[in-house]
């Protein structure tokens, strides 16, 4: 292995499911998504995408996970912003010395269709993560009417991240 550069590069996988429920606004990454007529139960505002790229984050860094950092029993998190809690694990990021090179996300939901918000969710996730736009994709899938996605009872995320140390 003598001569061999190695960069300091990590991946980290997050995931997250939320249940559907009428009475709250639904929040993807970020993004009101004006035209649901139900949001997802959860202890915050139950953004199931914001909270794949916590868990997806904290892995590839090795601290733990969103419940670990934003427990459901605290008041402090009680419907706090997603986007709050995503700012405070990118900046524990950026201070151990990584920085994001790219991220992959999908959204898993029958309903709404996702097409018209991509766009929105993508630009809204690249700048709160700070990298260009080119270094985040948003993908949804329906769940083809089987299991919970497919009956409209629930909305899951899956993220991959791509981090390098500085």
């Amino acid at each position: 292995m003598a001569g061999l550069q190695f960069s300091r590069i990590r991946i980290g996988e997050g995931h997250d499911t939320h249940r559907t429920i009428s009475g709250r606004p639904l929040m993807i990454g970020g993004v009101q998504i004006t035209d649901a007529d139900f949001g997802l139960d959860g202890h915050s505002d139950a953004d199931v995408l914001l909270h794949a790229i916590i868990d997806a984050l904290l892995g590839a860094t090795g601290q733990g996970d969103i419940g670990e950092w934003f427990p459901n029993t605290s008041e402090q998190w009680k419907d706090a912003d997603s986007a709050k809690m995503l700012l405070a694990v990118i900046h524990s990021v950026r201070d151990r010395d990584w920085r994001i090179v790219n991220l992959d996300c999908t959204i898993h939901a029958e309903r709404p269709r996702m097409e018209a918000w991509k766009p929105v969710i993508r630009s809204r996730l690249a700048g709160l993560l700070d990298v260009p736009l080119d270094s985040v994709n948003v993908k949804a899938k329906s769940g083809e009417k089987v299991g919970p996605v497919g009956r409209g009872e629930s909305i899951s995320a899956d993220v991959v991240v791509l981090i390098s140390g500085l």
